[in-house]
C-alpha cells in the first residue's frame, strides 16, 4: 500500500480510493485590490496657495526692486522720457494685479475699458489745449490723467470731465456686441463693470467726471452730490469712496471760499449754450448708462458661488 499521500486521508476511507476534491480557493492575484487611501486634493483658495501666491508676487515686486536697482538712472530715465511706457506698464501691473483675484481675462477686458475711458479725457485735453500727464493706472483705484493746469473756464473743463464717460460708454459696445454674438455671460459681465464705472464717475463730485461737469452749471451742485456720498459711504464702507471724500471735500471746499474772487467769477462766466450742452449731455449719459445697467444685470445667487 502507498503511503506516501501528502495529506492523511479521512478516518473511514478504503485504502485506494481517490482523495477528497480539495476546496477551491482564488489566487491570491485574483483577490479584489484595495485602493489605497488618497490625499484630499489641495484647496485652490485655501491658505496654502493664497501664501504660496503672496509668495509669488512678493517674489516678483522684490525681481522689479532689484532689477531697478541695478540698471538705476537708466531705468529711471527710460520710465520718466517716455510717456507710453509709463502708461503700458501701470496697465500691466494693473492687469497683474486684478488677474490674482479675478483672471488675467477680466483684468485684460477691465483696464482696457478702463483705458478707453481716459483716452477720452486725453483727446479733449489736447482739444482744448490743456497740457496733462499720461493716462496712469493703480490697481484698485482705477485710472486718471492729470491736468497740468486748468482749463480756460469752466465750459473746457466740463467737456474734458464729459468726454471720458462719453467715449467710455462708446467703449461698452464692443463687450455688449460680442455678448449678443456669442451670449456669453461673461460679456455681459464685462459691459455691466464697464457701465458701472462709466456712472460711477458721473456723480456730482469732484474730483469725479461728473463734479468737473457740474462746474458748468451750479457749484451748489457739488453740496448736494457731496453730501449724497457721504450717505453712500455710510451704507458702503470702502477705501476708495473715503479717498474720494476726501479728496473731493477739499477741492470743493477750496473752490467754494474763492467763489466770489475776480478770477472765479471769470472762470465760470460761460455762455448760456455751453451750460445748456453740458446739462444735455450729462443726463443724456445717465439715462443712457442706467438703462444700460439694467439691460446687462446678470442675476447671482448664493447656488452660484
Amino acid at each position: 500500500m502507498d503511503t506516501s499521500a501528502p495529506y492523511p486521508l479521512p478516518r473511514g476511507t478504503a485504502p485506494g480510493a481517490a482523495p477528497p476534491q480539495l476546496p477551491e480557493f482564488l489566487p491570491p492575484t485574483a483577490a479584489p485590490e484595495r485602493t489605497p487611501d488618497r490625499a484630499p486634493a489641495p484647496d485652490p483658495h485655501g491658505p496654502e496657495q493664497r501664501q504660496s501666491l503672496i509668495r509669488r508676487a512678493g517674489g516678483a515686486l522684490l525681481a522689479g526692486v532689484l532689477l531697478l536697482a541695478k540698471f538705476g538712472k537708466g531705468a529711471l530715465l527710460l520710465v520718466t522720457k517716455g510717456k507710453f511706457l509709463v502708461t503700458a506698464g501701470s496697465m500691466l501691473v494693473s492687469i497683474a494685479a486684478y488677474a490674482l483675484i479675478w483672471g488675467w481675462k477680466f483684468g485684460a477686458v477691465f483696464v482696457a475699458l478702463l483705458f478707453i475711458h481716459e483716452i477720452g479725457h486725453v483727446i479733449q485735453l489736447k482739444r482744448e489745449g490743456v497740457k496733462a500727464s499720461a493716462p496712469m493706472f493703480i490697481p484698485f483705484l482705477g485710472a486718471f490723467v492729470a491736468m497740468k493746469e486748468l482749463p480756460k473756464d469752466a465750459g473746457a473743463e466740463a467737456r474734458v470731465g464729459l468726454a471720458g464717460p462719453v467715449l467710455g460708454t462708446i467703449g461698452c459696445l464692443i463687450p455688449l456686441a460680442l455678448w449678443g454674438l456669442t451670449g456669453n455671460e461673461f460679456w455681459q459681465a464685462s459691459a455691466f463693470v464697464g457701465i458701472f464705472l462709466n456712472l460711477f464717475n458721473l456723480l456730482p463730485i469732484l474730483p469725479l467726471d461728473g463734479g468737473r461737469a457740474m462746474a458748468a452749471l451750479s457749484s451748489w451742485i457739488w453740496g448736494i452730490g457731496f453730501v449724497l456720498f457721504l450717505g453712500v459711504l455710510v451704507f458702503f464702507p470702502s477705501p476708495v469712496l473715503i479717498l474720494i471724500v476726501l479728496l473731493g471735500g477739499f477741492e470743493t471746499w477750496r473752490r467754494w471760499k474763492q467763489r466770489k474772487s475776480p478770477e472765479a467769477r471769470e472762470y465760470n462766466r460761460i455762455p448760456r449754450a455751453t451750460r445748456v450742452a453740458v446739462a444735455v449731455v450729462y443726463l443724456g449719459l445717465v439715462v443712457t448708462l442706467g438703462a444700460g445697467l439694467e439691460l446687462t444685470h446678470l442675476e447671482r445667487t448664493l447656488s452660484d458661488v
